[in-house]
């Protein structure tokens, strides 16, 4: 079992499979920086100054400043506003994910594209084959 254990981490796939969620936990605090501080605040703009951040709801019904002091309390709360933020960033992690695999595909595509080319070019016989062609016609002759 230690052996076989071995050999799937030495796989290329699992170190593969580490990076990009190493990558992609950076990404996500880039994503929710973005959010947090440059989209949130637009939106405010637009909605009239809501900030969806603070945007909460007591279950019990108890008033509080802020969504901190109502956890903080130990209020049974609906924090609407992270809700939407996470909505937000699940949005834009998918749609560069999204144009990540597209332009791979497009490498990938233009580098099949290039290979298929290639290979017709080289479908004929080569200067080899015809001088043997050639030997063999003279010997039978």
């Amino acid at each position: 079992m230690i052996q076989e254990f071995k050999d799937f981490i030495a796989k290329g796939n699992v170190m593969d499979m580490a990076v990009g969620i190493i990558i992609g936990a950076a990404f996500t605090a880039i994503v929710t920086s973005l959010v947090g501080d440059l989209i949130n605040p637009i939106i405010a703009l637009f909605t009239g100054g809501i900030d969806f951040s603070g945007w909460f709801y007591t279950l019990d019904g108890s008033e509080h400043a802020s969504l901190a002091a109502a956890q903080d309390a130990g209020a049974a709360v609906f924090a609407i506003g992270n809700f939407i933020m996470a909505v937000i960033n699940f949005l834009i992690i998918a749609f560069v994910v999204f144009m990540l695999v597209k332009m791979v595909n497009r490498v990938k595509d233009a580098s099949e594209k290039a290979k298929e080319a290639e290979v017709e070019a080289d479908t004929g016989p080569s200067e080899l084959d015809v001088l043997l062609e050639i030997r063999d016609a003279l010997k039978k002759g």
